[in-house]
């Protein structure tokens, strides 16, 4: 699909505008399944003022969509209409505060983080190392893993609005809970301060190379996958009711659920978005019907399908 190039008309209203944008960009590059159709307008603002200016000039009807490193995302063939935006270098920065703080732009990928905690001998962040993603992702989803998240050593985050306007959320004002943030859905953050408290940095990184460990004992890490798909049900592991349910190895297509991690997506060469959450629903209509527990998606899914 090929949606209209709505970049001479934006580029009339923001003369200053310093990111780059490019229209019907290809989004399947992006995402670690490899799979999905163009961005209407790809957005990669120059930092957070620039980020600032585009929103509060770009026209209320043109619909806004936010990816980070495409971990945990599936972009359906069709596309994504309106304006995707991505940050990158002038959200990358990351920066030691004193009392055993870090101040991390949220392009910063996950394990970058937990390495340079790491570094400086700031304990309290290595459960970063076994999430595959970036610190936007993170506060947006509460992402934790190895006994950690997200909630446990946020101090604050700043965030644009829709409008262009500002803000600094406290950790208390995310109405954090098991893999979501109450955060309003129209905010792009832009950095996050985290506490962490003093720890060595030797003992630090072999946490790290345990968690490493364990993640590649345990997830096909180097599959085309997009992480966790369903979230835990309350008192039950997503792995073990898809398992129960015969879904183990079950293929759509080139859509296949993982025989090592059966709560893990993978496309073995070739799939279509569509495949890949068709296969999903599958698999949830499956559990259902096997043990009456309805499987909410991790993954976030965006775009429209091919017509």
């Amino acid at each position: 699909m090929t949606f209209p190039d709505l970049i001479p008309q934006l580029s009339a209203l923001m003369p200053a505008l310093r990111g780059r944008m490019i229209a019907n960009q290809p989004l399947a590059e992006l995402t670690w399944f490899r799979v999905g159709g163009p961005a209407q307008i790809l957005f990669s603002p120059a930092d957070e003022d620039d980020l600032a200016y585009f929103l509060a000039h770009l026209p209320a009807d043109i619909a806004v969509t936010v990816v980070g490193l495409g971990s945990n995302l599936i972009v359906r063939d069709g596309g994504v209409e309106g304006v995707v935006i991505r940050l990158g270098r002038g959200f990358n920065e990351i920066t030691v505060e004193d009392g055993h703080k870090l101040r991390v732009g949220t392009a910063v990928p996950d394990v970058r983080v937990a390495k340079a905690a790491a570094d400086a001998g700031i304990d309290g962040l290595a459960f970063y190392r076994g999430i595959p993603g970036g610190i936007g992702g993170a506060l947006r989803m509460n992402a934790g893993a190895h006994h950690g998240e997200t909630k446990d050593c946020l101090i604050e985050a700043r965030a644009v609005d829709r409008t262009g306007a500002r803000h600094v959320l406290a950790n208390g004002d995310f109405g954090f809970h098991y893999r979501h943030s109450g955060a309003p859905a129209d905010f792009i953050f832009t950095s996050a301060l985290y506490q962490g408290r003093p720890g060595e940095p030797a003992a630090i990184l072999a946490e790290m190379d345990r968690i490493t460990a364990a993640r590649e004992a345990s997830q096909p890490i180097r599959e085309k996958t997009g992480g966790s798909t369903f979230k835990n049900p309350p008192g039950n592991k997503a792995w073990q009711l898809v398992d129960a349910a015969g879904c183990r190895g079950l293929k759509v297509g080139a859509a296949q659920v993982s025989e090592m991690h059966c709560n893990f997506l993978i496309n073995t060469g070739g799939a279509t978005a569509a495949e890949i959450e068709g296969l999903g629903e599958e698999v949830r209509r499956r559990v259902k019907q096997n043990s009456g527990v309805e499987l909410e998606w991790e993954i976030k899914r965006i775009g429209v399908p091919l017509s």
